[in-house]
């Protein structure tokens, strides 16, 4: 592999860059925000993405032209895949939905990866809250430059968890809908943020207990889970596998290790 910088200043590098792409997404989100449809009806895109994205990128490739870029918007760029020894992974707007309905619950992702997809490097930010988290592996989890952990609530019913719906909720059976209810008779309270990488940096930070979701790309939740796992807690997929990153539409389990086998169980009982 290519070096590195140290992983100090390669955080102080990319804090420079996630802030930009903040200024550049609350620009737009102080005027109209205009969407176009994706996937489906629920699935929307905005100018706000396609600019943070672009910035984003160019700003890595100058950086890093030997990398490849794995964009929620312009998918592959830089170097090829299979010629790269390190990826990065970039949601320009994590929570869409919630930006295009001025919702201030939202944020942008960057990750650094090996080429088998192993997180060394992530970085999320809020930029209505001026919160960054961000981790390096080994490293440890910080927001805004302190460290944070994990909750210790020890048992699932004393937990507060949150999760989300895949974008074809209302044609496919699969949609979460038993797990949600499952979940609902076995926790103290259950939310619906808006933010995969967001739930899982509250999951590191300790402001949740736990989080699951189904159909995760990778650069929804690359950062998130590095800074879940560097505050103390545990990610899996469903059935427990540590590798949940592997698959482009994930199954992911987070929490603070301490439920996370009921969580597992009480996800089990739902696919039997």
């Amino acid at each position: 592999m290519h070096d590195l910088p140290e992983p100090k200043q390669l955080l102080a590098d990319i804090e420079t860059i996630i802030r930009g792409a903040g200024e550049i997404v609350m620009r737009h989100f102080a005027k109209p925000v205009a969407t176009a449809l994706k996937s489906s009806r629920i699935d929307v895109v905005t100018e706000a993405d396609q600019e943070s994205e672009a910035y984003i990128v160019a700003e890595l490739l100058k950086r890093f032209p030997d990398h490849h870029i794995v964009g929620e918007e312009g998918g592959g760029q830089g170097a090829p895949a299979a010629d790269a020894d390190y990826h990065w992974f970039v949601d320009p707007i994590d929570g869409t939905v919630n930006f295009a309905s001025k919702l201030p619950h939202f944020c942008i992702s960057i990750a650094l990866a090996t080429a088998d997809r192993d997180p060394l490097l992530g970085l999320v930010f809020d930029p209505t809250r001026n919160e960054l988290f961000a981790a390096t592996k080994g490293g440890g989890a910080t927001l805004n430059g302190r460290p944070v952990r994990v909750t210790e609530t020890a048992e699932l019913i004393d937990a507060v968890v949150t999760s989300g719906f895949p974008y074809d909720k209302h044609t496919n059976p699969d949609n979460n809908e038993r797990q949600w209810s499952a979940f609902l008779k076995r926790i103290r309270g259950e939310r619906r943020l808006g933010s995969a990488a967001l739930d899982l940096c509250y999951v590191g930070a300790g402001r949740l207990d736990g989080y699951w979701e189904k159909d995760l790309k990778t650069y929804d939740v690359m950062a998130g889970m590095l800074i879940a796992r560097e505050g103390g807690g545990r990610v899996t997929d469903y059935a427990g596998g540590d590798r949940p990153q592997r698959e482009d539409r994930g199954r992911y389990v987070a929490s603070n290790a301490r439920i996370h086998d009921e969580m597992l169980a009480v996800l089990a009982s739902t696919l039997e």
